[in-house]
């Protein structure tokens, strides 16, 4: 099952901390993950050390807007990259697959729906058959490589990497591998432009103070729930702790996003279109949270109560920790593998429609590389490959963790050879330590 950092004990009182406690006895009284805790602590030494080198441009509201739109399309897929791994299976065609069915929908706006159906231009429900044609496709691709990995029984690397060259492939046969241009404008909002895909500071103000009354909300009804069974709650002080370091960091997120506005051109024909005086400094239009960030949070709050909280991830879990003693135990193994790869695929269009929107255009290259990142990103979430254990929330910071990387490195010049060598040297890293303290563990 996945890992916890800590399991209540049952008690008749609510128990208080010890006197004395050491550093590492309050840590674990919170009952915090102490890995996401250690990679909350490595992402905020890469954003210091790349401000650093950069002279102060990493860590403002602009290069902060485009690293959350950059890093919501690989958080998409690295959740449910979390339950294939946790099943011991991978997935090595996301990013071909990606390419595909992000070329596919954009077939849907470009030409077959305006063209080959004579409906013309920016429809209005021309975004939503797009999505609805990407995300069938994307379960109907997962399902065909997962029933050949639990009905063929046809190693998922093989069968994933065989995908990884034919989704490629395919996209030549559209169109001869031209680039598709441009978008329908309803679904260019998905793609996060400072303009038109994001909520503005109003709608994230409103957005902040439903997201911190949430984690008021879970960690009350949480206590309760504990004192109801008999189980130990934690330290008052500790949900307090775990309540103002979750409200602020949703404070200090938005007032970060809002304090990035939109460009000056856009803004002067903005107040022009809708006949408003511009101030001297000219017109200033924050743009708060992007869409594409606020689909990558809610995928990641559906994907954590799917995996913790619904027979399908708790199956998935212990397939990964035993599948011989899960299909003893009633559990129907293939049907379950093949609805995860099913899962993958749909997770996967959902991030080529963020994608194409976000370039407005596709391409043959899109998503070449993206399993480097999505695999990367599970895995330093941690996520390990022999099975059982992962977090989805983990994943999600540890896309972050990858794009960070990337954009650092995009402000100091570094080639796109010394991107991908630092990337190939973190999983092999991340991979490397997970399997030492496992390792260490079983002695």
């Amino acid at each position: 099952m996945a890992e916890a950092s800590s399991v209540p004990k049952k008690v008749t009182r609510e128990e208080s901390p010890p006197s004395g406690p050491s550093l590492w006895g309050l840590l674990r009284s919170t009952e915090i993950d102490m890995r996401l805790l250690g990679m909350i602590g490595l992402l905020g030494l890469i954003w210091i050390g790349f401000n650093v080198m950069s002279g102060g441009l990493f860590l403002t509201p602009r290069n902060l807007f485009n690293l959350s739109v950059q890093s919501a399309s690989t958080a998409i897929m690295a959740t449910g990259m979390v339950l294939i791994i946790v099943s011991r299976n991978i997935d090595l065609s996301v990013g071909s697959m990606l390419g595909f069915i992000g070329y596919t929908m954009a077939m849907v706006q470009v030409e077959w729906i305006p063209k080959t159906l004579g409906l013309g231009l920016d429809q209005p429900y021309t975004w939503l058959v797009a999505l609805v044609i990407g995300i069938g496709l994307g379960a109907l691709i997962g399902g065909l490589q997962g029933v050949l990995v639990a009905y063929g029984r046809v190693p998922a690397f093989i069968v994933t990497l065989g995908g990884l060259l034919v989704w490629r492939a395919l996209i030549f046969r559209y169109a001869q591998g031209q680039t598709l241009a441009p978008m329908d404008k309803n679904y260019q909002m998905l793609g996060g432009a400072p303009a038109t895909g994001s909520m503005g500071d109003v709608a994230s103000w409103i957005l902040g103070a439903i997201v911190s009354a949430g984690i008021i909300y879970t960690l009350v009804n949480g206590r309760r729930r504990r004192l109801k069974y008999g189980f130990q709650p934690r330290p008052r002080w500790a949900e307090a702790i775990i309540g103002a370091f979750g409200c602020g960091a949703v404070i200090v997120a938005i007032l970060v996003m809002n304090n990035y506005a939109w460009p000056e051109a856009l803004a002067h024909q903005y107040a022009i279109d809708h006949n408003i005086a511009e101030p001297p400094g000219g017109l200033v239009i924050p743009v708060g949270i992007a869409y594409p960030v606020l689909i990558a949070l809610g995928v990641m709050l559906v994907m954590t109560y799917m995996a913790t909280r619904r027979r399908f991830g708790r199956y998935v879990f212990s397939i990964g920790g035993n599948p011989d003693a899960a299909e003893l135990g009633g559990i129907n193994v293939r049907r379950t593998l093949t609805l995860t790869f099913v899962l993958m695929g749909m997770l996967t269009a959902l991030s080529a429609a963020v994608q194409t929107a976000r370039l407005n255009s596709a391409v043959t290259n899109l998503g070449t590389q993206a399993e480097l990142d999505v695999l990367s990103a599970a895995v330093i979430g941690g996520t390990s490959f022999s099975g059982g254990i992962g977090t989805i929330p983990g994943a999600v910071l540890g896309a972050v963790v990858m794009q960070s990387l990337r954009s650092g490195m995009l402000l100091l010049r570094a080639d796109s050879p010394t991107q991908d060598i630092v990337v190939g040297a973190v999983l092999v890293a991340a991979v490397g330590v997970d399997t030492y303290f496992r390792n260490r563990g079983s002695r």
